[in-house]
């Protein structure tokens, strides 16, 4: 599926800090994956999107400024067929559901297997939290 004319597997990423960015970005290149940009906060994601229009959003719930939900909302609005993936701690999962016009494709709980993130990262809703990994 192409995504703003774009057939390759792109994305961005969003974390408020940047040890997270580096471990998320590391993780999609593993999966080949091109990141064309990385963010701390929505506002900064949406310029991103804007400009690059990824197929893949890959972002942590902890973000320096703006809310998940506002950012998967006003994702879908400037790419809307962009996969979206949160990452949430086990302890606190985000308020908003996946799957749906609103909510992300996928929330994947940390801790993870690279197994369920290459599974989140695939075309075709889950529509459900990941479980997280045993200790």
């Amino acid at each position: 599926m192409s995504v703003g004319g774009n057939s390759e597997r792109t994305a961005v990423v969003v974390a408020g800090d940047e040890e997270t960015r580096v471990l998320l970005r590391g993780l999609l290149r593993l999966h080949h994956f091109r990141v064309d940009g990385e963010a701390e906060g929505a506002g900064q994601a949406l310029e991103l999107l804007r400009e690059h229009r990824p197929s893949l959003l890959l972002a942590d719930v902890n973000l320096a400024e703006g809310s998940p939900a506002e950012l998967v909302a006003e994702a879908r609005a400037v790419v809307p067929q962009i996969r979206i993936v949160l990452v949430a701690p086990a302890s606190r999962p985000p308020p908003i559901a996946a799957g749906g016009p609103r909510g992300p494709d996928v929330i994947l709980l940390r801790p993870f297997r690279i197994r369920q993130l290459a599974e989140a990262l695939l075309p075709g809703p889950t529509g459900r939290p990941s479980e997280p990994s045993p200790g």
